[in-house]
């Protein structure tokens, strides 16, 4: 039993990092995101392709569901987002990771613009929306990975960089999270 209870515990912890916990940030403080906000603790991954230097991001989209209103928001989860060599500094590494946030925060914008644009708000409709979005965004991020090598091919980092900011200012409209019902 009291192995289990270890075992168990060393498992949470692997997942959110409880012991250094600190809340979710929202998109809006995307820019003060450093290093530092990466909490969580990886016990099993010690590479990447090889290489040391790499961290992991951990974002999602949340949403609510009310009569009069719908909110949709992406959050950054800084007790389960990790780095896996602490000291490491580098900039391009921090701005992959960040682009992974900014790609939550688009597909969120893009969830909210398609609810915004339904003429019948009801729950399954927008439930529906917001499924197939997590969807999207799961493929966008893991092409995203995939094209730029985890950052390393540079020239696809930047080619994702300025589409992604661009498909942000396109849904500038929808950066507030609280959809209303009732418009």
């Amino acid at each position: 039993m009291i192995l289990i209870a270890i075992v168990s515990i060393f498992l949470v912890l692997n997942r959110v990092n409880f012991l250094d916990y600190r809340s979710p940030i929202t998109y809006d403080k995307v820019d003060q995101i450093t290093f530092e906000d990466f909490r969580g603790l990886e016990f099993f991954k010690k590479t990447l392709y090889g290489n040391e230097r790499f961290a992991y991001v951990a974002t999602t989209i949340e949403s609510e569901i009310n009569d009069d209103c719908v909110y949709v928001e992406a959050l950054f989860h800084p007790s389960r987002s990790f780095v896996y060599k602490k000291h490491i500094q580098s900039k391009n590494l921090l701005s992959h990771e960040i682009y992974h946030f900014k790609i939550t925060e688009l597909f969120s914008r893009k969830a909210k613009k398609r609810i915004a644009d339904l003429k019948s708000k009801e729950k399954q409709l927008v439930r529906n929306i917001l499924d197939s979005v997590w969807l999207e965004e799961r493929k966008f991020q893991h092409q995203y990975d995939f094209d730029t090598f985890h950052s390393y091919v540079f020239s696809e980092q930047k080619r994702y960089e300025r589409k992604i900011d661009s498909l942000l200012n396109l849904y500038d409209k929808y950066k507030e999270p609280k959809i209303l019902c009732n418009e």
